[in-house]
């Protein structure tokens, strides 16, 4: 699936539909394969955890220092030419991130 644009935040695919939904999962690893196309790129995706709080994480390789604020982490992404694989501990992220535990994607 390719998908392009001309701006990151106006293209986008989003499951489910209805951003007040979870898909469910338990399993707290995310696995893409990716091509560096040269342009940005970015992925968002959100937990709920132990919390009761649904928390985002959004990687990106045009930003350059990790933030984390009440409800969302955004972290730097480095994307080596061709196809890379990205491995996304949910869980660890977390964990590291708010102190709390993964529950569900």
């Amino acid at each position: 699936m390719e998908i392009e644009g001309t701006n990151v935040s106006t293209t986008y695919i989003t499951c489910p539909a209805d951003p007040k939904k979870t898909l469910g999962i338990k399993l707290p690893f995310l696995v893409m394969i990716i091509k560096n196309l040269k342009k940005y790129f970015t992925f968002e995706v959100q937990v709920l955890d132990d919390k009761n709080v649904r928390r985002r994480f959004r990687a990106s390789n045009y930003q350059s220092t990790t933030r984390v604020k009440p409800f969302i982490c955004t972290m730097p992404m480095r994307l080596d030419d061709g196809w890379n694989q990205i491995q996304f501990n949910l869980s660890d992220f977390t964990r590291r991130a708010y102190g709390t535990n993964y529950i569900e994607t």
